[in-house]
C-alpha cells in the first residue's frame, strides 16, 4: 500500500481491527524503515508494532509528523492551535509578531512543526528588517592603501621590498558571526521540515538573503554551547529564534539518551513534556513573588549507599523533581510536570512511585503531579502513602489539574490589576493546592 496517512491525537492508539486504517498495513521490507520504527518505540516517541492483522500505532507525549516508508504518521496536540501558539509564545518568550490568518490556526491541519517554523520565519524576517548583528572580525591581508596596523614582523620576514603592498591587520564589521550562521542553518533546517509549500518558499528566500553575507554552520550540541557563551544583552532579539531552532534541531533526531542528538529522524517529533515544563516553570516563577521556584532542583542526600556496601564505588542516585518551591531556606512544595491528562487517562505506576519518593524526601511529606487538561470539571485527587502495618500516613501524592484554557486566558489577557491577582491565585493553587 502506498501513501497511507495516519492521523491521531496524543496518547491515542490506532489498532488493526476490522475497518481500521492500519488493518493489513505493514512496514515493508526496507531495513531502515524497520530500524526507525524500532528506535521510535524504544525511545518512547511513538510505539509502532507490526502484528499479524496489521499495524498498531500508539502516540505518547510527542507531537509532529514522521514518515515510515509509505506510511505518514501525524500526531496532533489536542489543544486548539490558537491557544497552543499563545502558550508557546509565553513559555519560550516568543514575540507576538504578524502571523498567519486566524482561520489557518482554527484547524489542526496546520502541523505542529509548521506552527513553530512559521514563528521562526516571522522572527527571522524581523531580524533581517532591523539589520543583522555585526561584529568586528580580524583580517590579515596585503593592502596597497594601509589600513589598521602594519604587521612589521611579517614585513621583516619578506626581506627587500619588491611589492607595492604592505601586510596589515585590521578589523572589519561583518555579519558573518556565529549567531547569524546559526540563524541561517536554522532557516535551512526549517525549510527541510516544513510541510507547507508556501512556507518552504518563504524560508528559501530568507535563507538566500542571509547567504549573501553569511556562511552556514553544522548544527550540533557544541555549536549551541558556543553560541550560548557568546550571547549577551546585545543579542537578546535573537533569543526567540534560537529557542525555536534548538527545538527543531532536537525534534529532528532519534535519541535514546537524554540531551544527546541521535541519527536523523524522517520527520519531526516534539516532546510536549518539555513545553509543559517550560510553561509551568515560567508561570510559577512569574506569579509566586514571595517564593523561589527552583527548576530541576536536586534533592541531595536523600539516597546514599551504605558505607562499606558500594563495591563498584557508584555515585548515589539523586532525585530531581521538575520544581522545588522554597520560602527562605524551607522547601514548601515539590512539583513534577507530567504531560498526560490524568483526568481521562489512568495514572501510570512509575509516576506514582516517583512522586511517592519525592513526597517522602522532605518534611512536608507531600508532592504533586501537575498535569494538563481541557476538562473544566477536573478536580484535585490525593493518594496517601500508608504504613502497611498500622495504616498511618507516611506521605501524600496530589494529582493537580492544570486547566490549559484558563491558563491560556490568563497569560494572554492584558495585565490589569485584576488579571495579575488572578494569576497569583492560580499559581498558588498549582503550587499548594
Amino acid at each position: 500500500m502506498t501513501g497511507q496517512v495516519l492521523r491521531l491525537a496524543e496518547w491515542r492508539t490506532i489498532a488493526p481491527y476490522p475497518g481500521s486504517p492500519t488493518e493489513g498495513v505493514g512496514l515493508g521490507d526496507e531495513p531502515s524503515v524497520r530500524q526507525t520504527a524500532r528506535r521510535l518505540t524504544e525511545s518512547g516517541m511513538l510505539e509502532v508494532q507490526e502484528l499479524r492483522t496489521g499495524l498498531s500505532v500508539r502516540s505518547t507525549s510527542f507531537v509532529g509528523r514522521v514518515r515510515l516508508g509509505a506510511i505518514d504518521v501525524t500526531v496532533v496536540p489536542k489543544l486548539r492551535t490558537v491557544a497552543l501558539l499563545r502558550l508557546l509564545r509565553y513559555a519560550y518568550g516568543l514575540r507576538d509578531l504578524h502571523f498567519l490568518p486566524t482561520a489557518a490556526h482554527a484547524t489542526q491541519d496546520f502541523g505542529f512543526q509548521d506552527l513553530l517554523i512559521s514563528q521562526l520565519a516571522e522572527e527571522a524576517q524581523e531580524l533581517v528588517a532591523r539589520g543583522l548583528r555585526r561584529g568586528y572580525l580580524r583580517r590579515d591581508e596585503d593592502l596597497a592603501s594601509p589600513r589598521g596596523r602594519i604587521d612589521f614582523r611579517a614585513l621583516a620576514g619578506r626581506g627587500a621590498l619588491v611589492e607595492s603592498t604592505l601586510p596589515c591587520a585590521h578589523h572589519r564589521r561583518d555579519e558573518n558571526r556565529l549567531i547569524n550562521r546559526v540563524l541561517l542553518a536554522g532557516l535551512r533546517l526549517a525549510a527541510s521540515l516544513a510541510g507547507d509549500r508556501g512556507l518552504r518558499s518563504r524560508l528559501g528566500r530568507l535563507g538566500d538573503r542571509l547567504g549573501e553575507t553569511v556562511t552556514s554552520v553544522r548544527l550540533d550540541r557544541r555549536v549551541f554551547v558556543r553560541l550560548e557563551a557568546e550571547m549577551d544583552r546585545t543579542t537578546r532579539a535573537y533569543e526567540p529564534a534560537v529557542s525555536i531552532i534548538r527545538i527543531l534541531h532536537e525534534g529532528g533526531g532519534l535519541s535514546l539518551d537524554e540531551g544527546e542528538a541521535g541519527p536523523p529522524l524522517p520527520g519531526f517529533l516534539f516532546d510536549m513534556n518539555r513545553f509543559f515544563q517550560a510553561l509551568l516553570g515560567k508561570f510559577l516563577a512569574d506569579n509566586l513573588p514571595e517564593y523561589r521556584v527552583r527548576p530541576e532542583h536536586r534533592l541531595k542526600g536523600m539516597l546514599a549507599y551504605v558505607p562499606g556496601w558500594n563495591p563498584r564505588h557508584a555515585q548515589a542516585p539523586t532525585p530531581r523533581p521538575d520544581f522545588v518551591v522554597t520560602h527562605g531556606a524551607n522547601v514548601v512544595a515539590v512539583l513534577d510536570a507530567k504531560y498526560r491528562d490524568l483526568w481521562e487517562n489512568p495514572l501510570p505506576r512509575d509516576m506514582l512511585y516517583q512522586l511517592a519518593m519525592y513526597a517522602m524526601g522532605h518534611e512536608g511529606g507531600t508532592a504533586a503531579i501537575l498535569y494538563p487538561t481541557t476538562h473544566a470539571q477536573a478536580t484535585e485527587a490525593r493518594i496517601e502513602v500508608r504504613d502497611p502495618l498500622n495504616a498511618g500516613r507516611r506521605a501524600l501524592v496530589a494529582l493537580r489539574a492544570v486547566d490549559l484554557g484558563e491558563l491560556e486566558g490568563l497569560v494572554s489577557a492584558r495585565p490589569t490589576a485584576s488579571i495579575l491577582r488572578q494569576r497569583i491565585t492560580f499559581a498558588h493553587q498549582l503550587a499548594f493546592g
